[in-house]
């Protein structure tokens, strides 16, 4: 009965839309069917609505995996303001009595978002093994393999805890994935078995791609406040350091009369909630942000992306730029950088990766002192892989291979910066087709001009002061 359901009368009556957007109807065929779905669809296609339409039409539970609490935090907020109040986030936030009395009520979510970390938890996976499960969702499933090895190795056994929820019909969701990804996908969470998969280029076309050389960081400088002052908001700018991300926010607020604020991992979870809000709100005309910045963040009028620091990956590139103009409106994506930062990205990437003496001492020490120790970096991520199951000489390994690839990885992007044609270079390394489009990219080696980049700067619409942070959720919880 369910493969003969009008899926446009159906998007319509749930969503309110006319018309499927690329990919979206294809992957609905294909769960209908009983078929697993690794869907690989550029950023604000709307892959959520995909699983949330399919549960509303068997009518039995969806549980997605998600990588970040800001994502499913998000998430859940949109589906409160649709009308959906049987969607439920479990994640590190909530305290033993929280996620006791969900878990206790968990049959009456139709919508139950999961951190990975969370999912092995014995009583939260005895809590899902009790229901009728319609469909298990691993929402940005590059994680599997771009940070599952790297930062979260808990996504290395989303195979496992598929299996032991019974193998549920699945689907796996991304924007970016080479076929190499695509394949560690198949193998780590559908263990090789048949599996659909649908996949779109990641191209936007309404995004003009621009890559600037300068000098030195005043030169740097001044053209990052050249284009925030006359391009169309509002913006988002990438750091790799928190520091020079509330740097970069005082320069702004002292040179010119916009709204910024700074967002990244070392401030209070209430402080980036509040700047979240007001960003979401049309309140903020910039945030200076660190990757911190979640995966998925419903804004859909964002005008440009500028990193001011190299990205680490294409991946991570594509991601990032990925939010802006998500209306389909035109938007800017920019770097600036200049020799010393992919100095920088190799000071990090040495950074991120323990060192073999570190992996050494790690495993030598006694249960009661590695619990010490996996409090603080490098350890911790130690101290995941030998919860994993890990031995020292596989964990050795895997770090060595994980490290050649992030070297490659920067090399891409250093290639990128010099290609006559960005958006063919991104095309070619996702193994996409590239149909040919006027006002691509910006020419290599030259300065595009401020009409190129975006449409010429309006005011954003009437907005509230500026407020701090407390206020903001004073407002928001009507204290």
């Amino acid at each position: 009965m369910v493969q003969t359901i009008d899926l446009n009368a159906a998007l319509m009556k749930y969503f309110g839309y006319q018309h499927f957007k690329p990919g979206q109807k294809e992957i609905l065929e294909a769960l209908l069917a009983q078929k697993n779905v690794l869907g690989i669809l550029p950023t604000g296609v709307g892959k959520s609505l995909c699983y949330q339409l399919y549960g509303y039409l068997v009518k039995k539970t969806v549980v997605i995996v998600s990588p970040l609490i800001s994502l499913m935090q998000d998430q859940v907020a949109n589906l409160y303001l649709r009308g959906e109040k049987k969607a439920i986030a479990l994640n590190s936030n909530l305290t033993f009595a929280q996620r006791r009395e969900i878990l206790a009520k968990l049959k009456f979510f139709r919508f139950i978002y999961v951190s990975p970390e969370l999912l092995k938890n014995p009583a939260v996976l005895a809590a899902l093994q009790k229901l009728d499960l319609g469909l298990f969702v691993v929402d940005e499933a590059h994680c599997i393999s771009t940070w599952g090895p790297d930062f979260r190795p808990d996504y290395l056994d989303l195979g496992k805890i598929r299996q032991r929820l019974a193998n549920p019909l699945t689907l796996a969701l991304t924007a970016t994935a080479t076929l190499k990804v695509e394949m560690q996908i198949k193998q780590i969470l559908f263990f090789d078995a048949q599996t659909k998969v649908v996949r779109f280029a990641v191209n936007r076309a309404n995004i003009f791609l621009d890559v600037e050389e300068v000098s030195d960081e005043a030169q740097k400088n001044a053209r990052l406040l050249e284009l925030t002052t006359n391009l169309q908001g509002p913006g988002l700018i990438y750091f790799s350091s928190k520091k020079k991300a509330e740097e970069i926010n005082q320069l702004i607020l002292q040179k010119s009369d916009l709204k910024s604020a700074v967002y990244h991992a070392g401030m209070a979870n209430e402080d980036r909630f509040a700047v979240l809000e007001q960003f979401l709100r049309d309140e903020l005309d910039i945030i200076c942000a660190t990757s911190a910045f979640g995966m998925g963040i419903n804004k859909q009028n964002i005008r440009y992306i500028i990193h001011y620091h190299l990205p680490s990956s294409l991946e991570d590139y594509v991601q990032e730029y990925g939010r802006c103009s998500r209306d389909g409106q035109k938007g800017a994506a920019i770097i600036l950088y200049q020799d010393s930062d992919l100095d920088l990205q190799k000071y990090l990437l040495e950074k991120t990766f323990p060192k073999l003496q570190e992996i050494t001492y790690f495993f030598k020490q006694n249960k009661v002192l590695r619990q010490i120790l996996q409090e603080n970096p490098p350890f911790d991520l130690l101290a995941r892989y030998q919860q994993l199951g890990f031995t020292q000489a596989q964990v050795e390994r895997l770090i060595k291979e994980r490290l050649v690839e992030r070297k490659q990885a920067l090399d891409e992007i250093k290639s990128y910066l010099g290609s006559n044609c960005l958006r063919k270079k991104i095309a070619q390394y996702f193994g996409d087709q590239l149909p040919e489009q006027a006002n691509c990219c910006s020419p290599q080696n030259e300065t595009v001009s401020l009409s190129q980049l975006g449409q010429k700067k309006v005011a954003l619409a009437k907005r509230a002061t500026f407020e701090d942070y407390q206020s903001v959720l004073k407002k928001l919880f009507n204290q």
